[in-house]
């Protein structure tokens, strides 16, 4: 509907269904006004180049006026009569790196899996098509980039990024950064089963070597406290120093900084601790409240993914860690039960009635007991000492 909008129009304006009212005086500019009684500006353009049209959100009414709505067309015209793509950044045309910066910016940020979600993206995604023209996006390149992940050997993390990719075209569609869904009708790659890929003693001890030479001090730290603790990559590399009590040889990471929502508590082991005081007495940590300034599980991952067939051990990944520890201690005796509780695992620690009801307990004296233990294995293990597997003796 094309009308000549004035400001008295804008304000009083309702409707049963969402319906675009279009600026006389400026063809191209409408008003989007929603049943919700939410009222959009956009412009309506042909893309540079192609027959294809296009829309650019120019901003919330009343916030962006009448008048600054037509500014901003004009502004936005100006640059479609160049050969520009106005929805782009600098004077050139919108890419998919552009609209992953923005997705990353806007959305991702707000997300409890804001570390992991983002890491796909750029580890990913990014790395892969980033230079693509937006206008010029096609399914074929989204397949491109998933079929990568599952040429080197990861089904699960190919899943993972293309529902991650699917949301961010999504989320375009409705900013109308994209004209249409390129991800309808797509099939998703299979899960593929679950990975079960654990590190052996030896290998252990070359990565734990070649991480020091490798890798960044705060990293080599981080991938070595993710497998003296069991705690995930972004757990560790998140750790605050009030998190930390020292006395109480106790780490505690609070609801909102765990992937299941539930608060937990990781005693530290000696060697644990070693590795937290060294990296707290680094030069430039003692004004920081965050044990590794800066650090990021989506930064660790794409550091490790540059380093890929050049470490001593291949074919493993950060959550490897993780199993490693839960492996290597049940070798040692310790039982399913508390490896749940170490690893903070309410699937295998509140499972059943009996144990989501009626036992209670914290299981912290065994949590501290079986990390401890694998504490002093590690040490052995690294150290080039074979040493001698002493299972926990349980109780008759």
């Amino acid at each position: 509907m094309k009308l000549d909008l004035t400001d008295r129009f804008c304000s009083t304006i309702k409707t049963d269904c969402s319906t675009d009212f279009f600026d006389a005086k400026l063809p191209g500019l409408a008003l989007r006004v929603a049943s919700t009684g939410v009222k959009s500006w956009a412009l309506f353009f042909t893309q540079p180049g192609t027959d294809r049209r296009a829309r650019k959100v120019l901003g919330r009414y009343p916030v962006v006026s009448l008048a600054e709505a037509r500014r901003l067309a004009l502004e936005a015209k100006g640059a479609i009569g160049q050969g520009v793509d106005p929805r782009g950044r600098h004077g050139r045309a919108m890419t998919a790196g552009d609209l992953i910066e923005s997705y990353i910016g806007k959305h991702v940020s707000t997300l409890k899996s804001a570390a992991r979600t983002e890491r796909r993206l750029r580890v990913n995604v990014l790395q892969v098509i980033g230079d693509v023209k937006l206008a010029e996006l096609h399914r074929r390149d989204i397949n491109r980039a998933i079929d990568a992940i599952v040429a080197r050997g990861a089904p699960r993390e190919a899943r993972h990024t293309f529902d991650t990719v699917r949301g961010m075209v999504s989320w375009a569609v409705r900013r109308g950064d994209l004209d249409r869904d390129i991800m309808q009708g797509a099939g998703a790659p299979s899960k593929g089963a679950p990975r079960e890929r654990f590190l052996t003693d030896e290998e252990i001890a070359k990565l734990w070597r070649a991480w020091g030479i490798m890798l960044k001090p705060q990293l080599a730290t981080i991938l070595r406290l993710c497998l003296a603790t069991g705690q995930r990559l972004g757990e560790v590399a998140g750790m605050a120093r009030a998190e930390i009590d020292l006395d109480k040889r106790l780490w505690t990471l609070p609801a909102s900084r765990t992937k299941n929502g539930h608060a937990h508590q990781v005693p530290l082991s000696d060697l644990a601790l070693e590795l937290i005081g060294e990296t707290i007495s680094r030069p430039g940590k003692l004004f920081s409240d965050r044990i590794f300034p800066g650090a990021r599980a989506a930064q660790a991952t794409e550091a490790l993914c540059k380093l890929r067939g050049k470490l001593p051990v291949e074919g493993w990944t950060s959550h490897d860690l993780r199993r490693t520890c839960a492996t290597k201690m049940a070798e040692l005796g310790v039982s399913p039960i508390v490896i749940g509780h170490c690893l903070n695992h309410r699937t295998s620690t509140r499972a059943g009635m009996t144990l989501a009801v009626y036992v209670q307990h914290s299981y912290g004296a065994e949590k501290r007991a079986a990390l401890d233990l694998w504490g002093d294995r590690l040490r052995a293990i690294v150290a080039g000492g074979v040493g001698k597997v002493l299972p926990m003796v349980r109780n008759a």
